[in-house]
């Protein structure tokens, strides 16, 4: 799909997430095939394999405190692992562990009803504040170029300013590659309040990328490379 189409239909932003998750896209099917040469390893072992990629997703959807969630999912996950039954379905049964940690750990914040009806919501899409700020006057890509001005840290650090029941599942959906159904059914609540809160949290997170180039002056070191 050519960029500015897609820029159109999903906004800005969403590769470099999509970018991030590619590093670690594989790590069901790798875990999934370690664990499969012996059915009766030991908890450290199994865990063990799950450390780095577990941590990298509890730093998406918890952000400063990912070693809290990650260490309360390897504790439960000690105390249930007799529940266990097929070591290759490891990887998901971690996830949803992590992710019942995360949902636990900001249970207060995702039954906190949205007070803006989804209608009302701003029509705001980064797409069209970058083609009528035209922040790189000098630049034939001008789009392409505001994102590669994010570093991976620059990303983490917007997706840590945004709510977390936004956050959540837009690094689910978007870079964990899970349907919404999935999604809905990990953090026990209804399709359409899914659906919701990734249409808010588009927009958020493009507002977010916005004003963090702002105030770091992302956009004035890309004029001053360009000058």
């Amino acid at each position: 799909m050519p960029f500015r189409l897609w820029a159109r239909n999903v906004g800005p932003g969403f590769v470099v997430l999509r970018s991030m998750a590619a590093a670690v896209s594989s790590k069901g099917q790798e875990v999934s095939r370690a664990v499969s040469v012996s059915e009766d390893r030991s908890f450290s072992e199994v865990a063990r394999e799950q450390l780095p990629w577990l941590y990298s997703l509890a730093r998406r959807v918890a952000g400063q405190r990912a070693e809290d969630v990650v260490q309360s999912c390897l504790l439960k996950a000690h105390q249930g692992f007799d529940s266990l039954r097929d070591q290759q379905a490891a990887p998901a049964w971690f996830r949803q562990i992590l992710i019942n940690c995360a949902r636990d750990l900001h249970r207060k914040e995702l039954r906190r009803v949205d007070e803006t009806p989804l209608d009302e919501t701003p029509d705001y899409t980064l797409y069209r504040r970058i083609a009528d700020e035209d922040p790189l006057p000098y630049s034939e890509s001008v789009h392409l170029d505001f994102l590669h001005s994010f570093t991976e840290d620059d990303v983490w650090n917007v997706l840590d300013r945004l709510q977390p029941k936004y956050r959540i599942p837009l690094v689910l959906v978007h870079m964990e590659g899970l349907a919404v159904k999935e999604v809905a059914r990990m953090l026990a609540v209804p399709e359409n309040t899914v659906l919701s809160w990734l249409h808010r949290g588009r927009k958020q997170f493009q507002e977010e990328m916005w004003d963090y180039a702002e105030e770091r002056e992302l956009l004035r070191e890309q004029e001053g490379v360009r000058r």
